[in-house]
């Protein structure tokens, strides 16, 4: 029975020692899919649809950065 609780122990060392680092993966991928998506979403707009919302071409990164990571 000694044997089980150690196993048990270990893995949720394990889980302790991973789920902080899996969380902040987790989290950069997610942000990173919100920039992409954000990037492709303001390229596909013509130049016309970016005037009316008042966006410039040269600002899209910018804008999809900040969608995603903040200021």
């Amino acid at each position: 029975m000694a044997l089980a609780s150690n196993r048990t122990s270990s893995a949720s060392d394990v889980f302790a020692l991973l789920g902080a680092p899996l969380l902040r993966l987790r989290t950069a991928l997610g942000r990173r899919a919100v920039y992409q998506q954000t990037l492709r979403e303001l390229q596909a707009l013509s130049d016309r649809e970016l005037a009316d919302l008042g966006i410039s071409q040269h600002n899209i990164r910018a804008l999809a950065h900040e969608a995603a990571y903040g200021r």
